[in-house]
């Protein structure tokens, strides 16, 4: 089971973390991504942070956002800096696999309103 938190209104600019919680014991094993999506796109794959600790970024987040994680938590986040209005979604985090420049999940986290205002 996975429950994301830390969404909110910010204004253009600002800061948000995102964290994302885990249960049960195979959390190290898997491939975690965090995915949003806006009003009318479709879902998209923003930040995966795979178990071997390599991560990856979509272009349109690249510099401005950090995923990390903790396996001893069993916690996953997000920190998302400089946010454009173009950041506002629903940010969801999945557990999943990440094979040949692909992302599957397996397990798909409640979701978090992120809204940025200009």
């Amino acid at each position: 089971q996975l429950q994301a938190s830390g969404g909110g209104l910010v204004q253009a600019g600002g800061s948000l973390r995102l964290s994302c919680a885990a249960s049960g014991r195979a959390f190290s094993s898997y491939d975690m991504g965090w995915f949003r999506q806006a009003p009318g796109n479709e879902r998209e794959l923003v930040a995966s942070v795979l178990s071997d600790g390599a991560k990856n970024y979509s272009n349109s987040v690249k510099g401005r956002f950090a995923i990390s994680r903790d396996n001893a938590k069993n916690a996953m986040y997000l920190q998302m800096n400089s946010l454009e209005q173009g950041d506002t979604a629903v940010y969801y985090c999945a557990a999943g696999e990440y094979s040949s420049n692909r992302y599957t999940s397996k397990y798909w986290g409640q979701r978090t309103l992120v809204t940025v205002s200009s």
